[in-house]
C-alpha cells in the first residue's frame, strides 16, 4: 500500500466553548511541514495539533484551519435583560409621559424598542476547553485525510503498475535485440572488408575478435540484469503493508532505474534499443513525477 501526499480531512466535536470544527488538507513537501490556524484563545492547542497530525501523516505540507461556531452553546445562549436599565427606561417613559401629558400607557412595547436594555450572553467558554478534546478533533481529522491519500495512493499504485509492466516489456525487447545486433555488425563489417579489399577473401579470426571486442564495450547484460532488480524491488514496495513511507526509496529505485536507461542508450549502437531506451526515460519521467507525491 502507498499514499498520496495530496489529501483532506475534516471533524467536528462539541465542547463547552461551542462546536469545533477542524479542516486540514495535505499537498507534496519533503518533510512534515504543518501550518495550524486557530480562534482567539485556541493558539495554545497548536503544538498538539500539530504533534497528533504527525501521527497520522508522517510527509507532506499539511494546513490545518479550525473555527469555533459558538452558537451551538445552549445554556445562557437567550440575551440577558438588565432591569436596573430597563426600570430606568420605564420611569424616564412615565415622566415624560405625565410631562406633556400624553394618552395612553407605557407598556412592554414601548420598553422593548430601547435596545440597551438587553444584553448578549457570556458564552466565551475557551479556557474551558481542555486537549484531550482538540486532541481527539485532530486525530479524526487526520484519519480522514490519511484515509484519502491511502485512496489516492491506490490510484497511484495502479497507475505506477502498468508503468512497470510497460518497462518490463521494452526490456524483454532490449535482451531480444542486442545479440542480433551482432550479427548485423558482423555481416556489415565483412562486407566493408571486401569493398576495402577489394577481395572475396575476409580474415574471419580477426572478424571475429573485433566482433568480440565490440561484444565486450556493447554488453548491456549487467544494466538489464540491475533495472530489473529494481523493477522488482520497486514492486515489492509497492505491495508492502503501508506500515512505513516508502517515498524516498522509490525515488532512490527510479534514480537508479534512470542510470541504467542511460547506459543503455550509450550503448546501444542500435536504432531500435535507442528508441526502446527513450521510451524506458519516458515511463521513468513519468513515475518519477508521480513518485513525488507518495508519501
Amino acid at each position: 500500500m502507498i499514499r498520496s501526499m495530496t489529501g483532506y480531512g475534516e471533524a467536528e466535536r462539541d465542547s463547552p466553548a461551542g462546536r469545533l470544527r477542524l479542516e486540514v488538507k495535505t499537498v507534496n513537501h519533503r518533510f512534515f511541514n504543518a501550518s495550524i490556524k486557530t480562534p482567539s484563545g485556541f493558539d495554545r492547542f497548536e503544538r498538539d495539533i500539530s504533534e497528533v497530525l504527525k501521527e497520522h501523516l508522517s510527509r507532506g505540507h499539511v494546513s490545518a484551519y479550525m473555527t469555533l461556531d459558538r452558537a451551538t452553546v445552549a445554556e445562557d445562549a437567550a440575551p440577558r435583560v438588565d432591569l436596573d436599565r430597563a426600570w430606568q427606561v420605564h420611569r424616564a417613559l412615565e415622566a415624560l409621559q405625565a410631562e406633556l401629558d400624553l394618552p395612553g400607557s407605557v407598556d412592554l412595547a414601548m420598553i422593548a424598542r430601547f435596545s440597551e436594555i438587553f444584553r448578549a450572553p457570556d458564552v466565551d467558554r475557551t479556557d474551558h476547553v481542555d486537549a484531550e478534546t482538540i486532541r481527539a478533533l485532530a486525530a479524526d481529522a487526520g484519519a480522514a485525510a490519511r484515509a484519502m491519500r491511502e485512496a489516492e495512493g491506490e490510484h497511484l499504485r495502479t497507475d505506477l503498475a502498468e508503468r512497470l509492466m510497460s518497462m518490463t516489456a521494452a526490456l524483454d525487447d532490449i535482451e531480444e535485440r542486442a545479440p542480433m545486433r551482432l550479427t548485423s555488425e558482423r555481416d556489415r563489417l565483412r562486407e566493408a572488408v571486401k569493398e576495402l579489399a577489394e577481395q572475396v577473401h575476409v580474415d574471419e579470426d580477426r572478424l571475429a575478435k573485433e566482433i568480440a571486442y565490440l561484444a565486450e564495450k556493447w554488453d548491456i547484460s549487467e544494466e538489464t540484469v540491475r533495472f530489473r532488480s529494481h523493477l522488482e524491488q520497486f514492486n515489492a514496495t509497492l505491495a508492502g503493508d503501508g506500515s512505513e513511507p516508502v517515498g524516498k526509496r522509490l525515488s532512490f529505485l527510479v534514480q537508479e532505474m534512470h542510470r541504467e536507461a542511460n547506459t543503455i542508450g550509450s550503448k546501444a549502437n542500435d536504432v531500435e534499443i535507442s528508441s526502446l531506451s527513450i521510451a524506458l526515460k519516458e515511463d521513468i519521467e513519468r513515475i518519477r513525477e508521480q513518485v513525488e507525491n507518495v508519501e
